[in-house]
């Protein structure tokens, strides 16, 4: 059986551009594993104990008084730093977030983090070269919904972040070996050591398997027909 293998998806909205001078307002993140969101997620909105820019609120929507009752960065810091653990991060120009995230953790009284961060910007750039690579175009090149993207959110982009990291990484028939071994060790019929005994999956089994195929993975190549 493969290894799980876990990532973290990320993204934050800003006071402004300059960490040096700005903070963040609000971050969002999502869990997958082996390429499939978990349904887990931390999302939290944060009082940067400094005016919001004009500019920044005109591309998330964030005002002074959304936050102002907010919790401070270093008040969700460990809830945070509990909720990454040592998995990989990705974000999309990642240096972006990676610094200010760091700041942040300094304000706090926490060291920067040390995790693998993975930048989708870059894949893109890399596989993507001419074309636009912000996270709007990304998504109408995949074919990924973002209707409901009005505004720049750190949850809601995180999350269209995880579907363009998949298909920037291949889509998901590219990583299906985890799928494609739980097809062999549900439906194939086996022979158990030592008795003999024929095991065989159940209907119940099967069809949870279907449905789960079908949700996730649809029109995987061993779930179509060729004929």
């Amino acid at each position: 059986m493969t290894e799980s293998h876990r990532e973290i998806v990320l993204d934050t909205e800003t006071t402004g551009f300059g960490v040096e001078d700005h903070r963040i307002i609000e971050i969002g993140c999502v869990e997958m594993v082996n390429k499939l969101p978990t349904g887990r997620t931390f999302h939290h909105y944060c009082n940067p104990e400094r005016p919001i820019d004009f500019g920044s609120t005109k591309v998330h929507g964030i005002t002074d008084e959304k936050v102002a009752d907010a919790p401070k960065f270093r008040d969700i810091a460990l809830s945070f730093l509990e909720f990454m653990g040592t998995s990989p991060l990705i974000a999309h120009n990642a240096e972006f977030d990676v610094s200010f995230i760091n700041a942040e953790l300094a304000r706090a009284g926490h060291p920067a983090m040390t995790c693998e961060v993975i930048d989708t910007l870059a894949i893109a750039k890399q596989k993507l070269p001419g074309q636009r690579h912000n996270l709007d175009a990304l998504c109408r090149h995949f074919n990924v919904d973002n209707s409901g993207r009005t505004f720049h959110g750190a949850l809601l982009d995180a999350q269209l972040l995880a579907d363009v990291y998949v298909e920037l990484t291949g889509g998901l028939q590219a990583t299906l070996e985890l799928a494609a071994e739980t097809v062999t060790t549900t439906t194939v019929t086996t022979t158990a050591k030592g008795n003999g005994k024929i095991v065989t999956a159940t209907t119940s089994e099967t069809t949870t398997h279907t449905d789960f195929l079908q949700t996730h993975i649809p029109n995987a190549l061993w779930t179509t027909d060729t004929n």
